[in-house]
Parts: C-alpha cells; sequence; structure tokens
C-alpha cells in the first residue's frame, strides 16, 4: 500500500490522501487530527490515515473499491 498525504486544510481541518495498492488509486478526504489548542498534530494523523489505510487495502483486495 501506498500513501500520499496532502497538505492540511485548516479551514476544513481535513487532509487529502490517496491509496495505491494493487493498481487502484483511491482517493479521499481525512479527518486531521488536532492537539488541544487546535493546531495540526501530523504525527497522530498519520495514525489514523494508518487506520483508514488498512481498511482500504481490504476494501480493494474483495473487489468493492475498485
Amino acid at each position: 500500500m501506498k500513501i500520499s498525504i496532502g497538505k492540511f486544510d485548516p479551514e476544513t481541518r481535513t487532509v487529502p490522501v490517496t491509496f495505491t495498492h494493487e493498481k487502484v488509486r483511491h482517493r479521499r478526504l481525512i479527518n486531521a487530527a488536532l492537539d488541544a489548542d487546535g493546531t495540526y498534530d501530523r504525527k497522530a494523523t498519520r495514525e489514523l490515515i494508518d487506520a483508514q489505510a488498512r481498511g482500504v487495502e481490504y476494501k480493494i483486495e474483495r473487489g468493492i473499491i475498485g
């Protein structure tokens, strides 16, 4: 699974992410993780994205996402 993470959008509090697996490219916006003071938390967001990636990979392998 290849994961490409775009730039954080403070207005929507999301990051665009592209997941690529088995020649299938799937794009979605992921809600960013924020610190207690509202600052974008890159590390925590990456952990959320990695969790999403496992689900995306599963769905691609089963033909749900294609």
